[in-house]
């Protein structure tokens, strides 16, 4: 492939050669409308000198560096999120905005309050995904007497303590999924349900907003109760598989959290998908793949971007103007994806 030119990067931009150069070297003062769309150009075509156009632009600007914590480096939903992460605070032209992002390998609280105490004294800001506990909420409140704000992101944790949650409305979300359960299903029946484990707050509220549902407007099915995943692939394609056995009146299935490759490989190795409606979180490969091959019937989306975009204005907001007294709460659109919307 050839490498991009000066020339192209001047195309791009709609600039002139000579204007990309000043903006390159500093030789001229360009207005900053400009070197922007000149910095814009070189990300979105892949100039080999965007960052350091990038530093020459904002080199009077604050620093802002963020920690974010993440959970399992090698679920793809979670390297798409690292991945939007860093393309928005690239984006952010108020601060020379960076991020240093961490995972979290096992559900273990001590691990995430560990991760988050590593954070002080290196960044401004936190964020976080993770399960609620005691340990956890001891790390952010270190954190906050340090003067570092602490943000929950998807599910939510430390409240009265961290600065703001920033996610979907998880028990709407739960909701969504019974009712949209009561009526793809073809007869009542049993719904199983998945979550990650009894920590995650978004997905108990989740499998509360299933039962709720249910409950008020589809009695005739019953919710199974919740069967701890840990998010892991393996583990949810054996219990499916047992309760598929267990179950022959099974009439739904519902992953709250992570590990739905397990399930979906299970379905299918079943032969029973066509009388299952299959549930789960997030629009991955694997997940757009089952939902073409009908093996899912529903996947409802984050939207990522907007959480992200979200945080860097929360977190520029709070390191401007200090800490809320009253920490809140910001719940953003769900997206509910079918086999035919794809």
């Amino acid at each position: 492939m050839a490498r991009v030119t000066i020339s192209d990067l001047a195309r791009a931009a709609g600039v002139s050669v000579a204007t990309v150069d000043r903006v390159l070297n500093g030789r001229l003062k360009v207005r900053e409308e400009t070197a922007l769309k000149v910095h814009e150009a070189a990300q979105r075509i892949g100039y080999h000198g965007a960052n350091a156009i990038r530093s020459r632009i904002f080199a009077d600007l604050p620093d802002l560096h963020v920690g974010v914590i993440l959970q399992k480096e090698r679920h793809a939903f979670y390297r798409d999120f690292a991945r939007q992460v860093e393309g928005t605070v690239q984006r952010v032209t108020s601060h020379r905005m960076r991020a240093t992002i961490r995972f979290a390998e096992t559900t273990l609280p001590g691990e995430l309050a560990e991760l988050l105490r590593a954070m002080a004294g290196k960044v401004q800001a936190v964020a976080a995904t993770g399960l609620d506990h005691h340990e956890v909420t001891a790390a952010v409140a270190d954190l906050r007497a340090r003067g570092i704000p602490t943000f929950s992101l998807l599910s939510d944790f430390a409240q009265g303590v961290r600065e703001s949650y920033i996610g979907i409305n998880n028990l709407k979300v739960g909701r969504s999924v019974g009712w949209l359960m009561a009526k793809l299903a073809r007869r009542p029946g049993k719904i199983g349900i998945f979550i990650g484990g009894h920590r995650f707050h978004g997905h108990e509220l989740r499998e509360t907003g299933v039962r709720s549902s249910l409950r008020e407007y589809a009695p005739d099915f019953e919710l199974l109760n919740p069967m701890i995943n840990l998010e892991a692939r393996q583990i949810t394609y054996e219990a499916t598989l047992e309760m598929l056995e267990q179950h022959r009146d099974l009439v739904g299935l519902y992953c709250a959290g992570g590990g739905m490759e397990g399930a979906v490989a299970a379905l299918r190795e079943s032969g029973r998908a066509p009388e299952v409606v299959l549930i789960v979180n997030e629009l991955t490969d694997e997940t757009r793949l089952a939902l073409q091959d009908r093996t899912v019937s529903i996947v409802i989306s984050t939207p990522l971007p907007a959480i992200c975009d979200e945080l860097a204005a929360l977190i520029i907001r709070t390191v401007e103007h200090g800490m809320a007294e009253t920490p809140g709460q910001r719940f953003l659109p769900f997206q509910i994806w079918t086999p035919e919307s794809l």
